[in-house]
This record gives structure tokens, C-alpha cells and sequence, in this order.
């Protein structure tokens, strides 16, 4: 066996699992999934406004900024 025909192999094995990965990411049966993956980052900040919407119609206020939490230009963080 020569350094060319484990090339070959290596071609061949290389080619096939690129074509299984691309399948299985392309499968029409994952497509809810992943369309339900894609949109993750965003569920955090839908939950965040839900949350700062009830909290603005009690009249709280909104975390940070409450009395003793403002603070004026050129003062450092303690």
C-alpha cells in the first residue's frame, strides 16, 4: 500500500463524511428543530421585556434603578 492509495482513501472517507454531515444538517425532519435552535438567542430578551413590561405597569422600578444606584459623570464604581 503506498502513500497514494491511503490518500485516496482519506479522499474517499473525507468526501463521505462531509456528505453525511451536510445530510443530516439538510434533513427535512430537523428542520423544526433547528429553526427552534436558531431562535434561542432571542428567547432571553422576549422573557426579559415580558418581565420588565409587568414590572413597569406596578410601578416598580426597573432593576438598577432604584434610589442609590445613579450615579454622576467621574464617579468609579465602589
Amino acid at each position: 500500500m503506498t502513500i497514494e492509495t491511503l490518500r485516496e482513501i482519506g479522499l474517499v472517507l473525507g468526501s463521505v463524511a462531509f456528505l453525511a454531515i451536510c445530510w443530516w444538517a439538510f434533513s427535512p425532519k430537523r428542520k423544526k428543530r433547528f429553526e427552534e435552535d436558531a431562535k434561542l438567542p432571542f428567547a432571553d430578551e422576549a422573557q426579559q421585556a415580558d418581565k420588565d413590561a409587568s414590572t413597569a405597569q406596578k410601578g416598580e422600578p426597573k432593576p438598577g434603578q432604584g434610589a442609590g444606584n445613579e450615579r454622576k459623570q467621574g464617579q468609579d464604581k465602589q
